[in-house]
């Protein structure tokens, strides 16, 4: 899969979602010597953004999606994130059962996703023939093994060095400071690589 994305003949998705809390974890900090420390923490409860993105860094155009959300991540959502942002099928997932006629993908893709119980739920398993039709194919990681959902990086590095400010007081702010650091990302993705010698 990974060699056919490189030579351009198909497209590579890691797909996955993330939650981010309104006090993000704090690993470590600094402080001078005698100084205590305090990190300021907010209320979490029903204050939870929730991201849903997926990975393209290889082949020609790679890319980096995604969508940030109040509420919780099902199998209706992702579906309709595949079909409107992978797929990106004309009418998002309402339409996957009757897709305009002769529409496809203009170039395969192969979608990697992990083993959550919402990529594997009826709805969501009961759409891969006709996900199939407009040119994407599911593609299951083996269980337990998140170093390979290639994506899982991206969730790391923003929620770690990306993110400087550690607690957020509304939900707006917590949600422009992930598509900043998504943003960044993003372009980081997308920069032109330098061609080698």
């Amino acid at each position: 899969m990974r060699l056919r994305s490189e030579l351009g003949v198909e497209d590579l998705y890691y797909l996955d979602g993330c939650g981010f809390s309104p006090t993000l974890p704090t690993g470590y900090t600094w402080a001078r010597t005698g100084t205590r420390v305090v990190v300021k923490r907010e209320d979490t409860k029903n204050r939870r953004g929730n991201v849903r993105g997926a990975l393209n860094d290889t082949g020609p155009e790679p890319e980096l999606l995604w969508t940030a959300v109040e509420h919780t991540i099902d199998a209706a959502r992702v579906l309709d994130f595949v079909c409107t942002h992978i797929a990106r099928l004309p009418g998002g997932a309402e339409r996957l059962a009757q897709p305009p006629p002769g529409w496809k993908r203009p170039r395969p893709c192969t979608l990697a996703l992990d083993n959550a119980s919402i990529h594997h739920g009826r709805l969501f398993e009961g759409r891969r023939e006709g996900l199939g039709a407009v040119g994407v194919r599911l593609f299951y990681l083996p269980p337990r093994s998140p170093e390979l959902n290639r994506i899982e990086r991206i969730w790391r590095s923003v929620k770690y060095p990306d993110m400087r400010v550690r607690a957020f007081t509304t939900t707006a702010e917590l949600h422009t400071a992930v598509d900043r650091a998504l943003a960044r990302r993003a372009a980081a993705i997308t920069r032109p690589r330098a061609a080698s010698p």
